[in-house]
């Protein structure tokens, strides 16, 4: 099954994309639109999500945020939460209207910091049929919190600076100024969890970069889907890596529970990047795939 290349414009910014039709011939399908974490692009390890939900009859819609992979954008690798958010809410407009799609049935699906903006953006937009939250950065304080009993104050100091630098560089116009997004644990990167530095690139794709703008450093705290949980109307499904070093669990499973009725929760003994590949991941959507068909049927 071979995706269809095409674009939509989020914000006068031309925005790359995947469709996948669902199998079968139901005339108006739900559609799952998605988009990756933390620094990520389409081709690195959405397929194997995407694969199974159009085997399910469920349409796909996969994009890249504005400055990564192959969608247009400047700065490049910048992640602002304001402006990938706003890319899910032009993206969840193209997917409405793509032939064949139920612009009622539309599902919004994210992992690490995009299952977060699923949340945030479900909750601005009554509309949404379902949601998918897999492994998600729930609360930005509580991920600095984190950052300083695993590495240090000085860890959290050191990224604060070099933010400070890409933030001046962008005052004064100048090229941004980049670190990792994943190192090794010592190194000054965005992720230095033990494992993180092999896990990560080993999923990447082509387009995949491992540098962000230092600049999200200083704006790591405002991330707090966890805040906008109670707003959400339709169901989400929330999995959660008990094991997880990248994001705070406890966080997590608060935003689970301030959704109320309409959060499920489902809790694994993996860490963050186990859910990617082998059978874990194959765990992980066959748990999603349960939950849109009990939930869109």
């Amino acid at each position: 099954m071979q995706p269809r290349e095409l674009s939509f414009t989020s914000h006068r910014v031309r925005c790359a994309a995947w469709h996948l039709p669902g199998t079968g011939d139901a005339p108006a399908r739900p559609c799952v639109v998605m988009a990756h974490g933390f620094g990520g692009t389409l081709d690195t390890g959405l397929f194997a999500f995407a694969t199974p939900f159009a085997e399910s009859g469920w349409d796909v819609f996969a994009f890249d945020y504005r400055g990564f992979g192959a969608s247009n954008g400047r700065p490049r690798q910048d992640v602002s939460v304001r402006r990938q958010r706003e890319d899910y809410h032009a993206a969840v407009d193209a997917a409405r209207h793509l032939p064949g799609v139920d612009p009622d049935r539309i599902v919004l699906w994210g992992t690490s910091y995009s299952a977060g903006h699923v949340v945030a953006v479900a909750a601005g937009r009554p509309t949404i049929a379902a949601a998918v939250s897999m492994t998600p950065a729930a609360d930005g304080l509580a991920s600095l919190a984190l950052i300083i009993r695993r590495h240090g104050v000085g860890h959290l100091a050191r990224l604060a600076a070099h933010g400070l630098v890409d933030a001046t560089a962008a005052i004064l116009h100048r090229r941004p100024h980049q670190v990792p997004i994943v190192g090794r644990p010592g190194t000054t990167a965005m992720i230095t969890v033990p494992g993180a530095a092999e896990a990560y690139p080993s999923l990447a794709g082509p387009t995949w970069r491992n540098e962000v703008g230092a600049r999200h450093a200083l704006e790591v705290a405002r991330n707090r889907p966890v805040a906008a949980a109670s707003g959400v109307r339709c169901p989400v499904l929330v999995q959660i890596g008990t094991r997880d070093q990248v994001v705070p669990v406890g966080a997590a499973r608060r935003m689970a529970r301030r959704l109320g009725p309409r959060g499920c929760l489902q809790e694994y003994p993996v860490d963050h990047f186990d859910v990617y590949a082998g059978p874990w991941q194959r765990r992980a959507v066959t748990d999603q795939i349960a939950f849109l068909r009990r939930v869109l049927d």
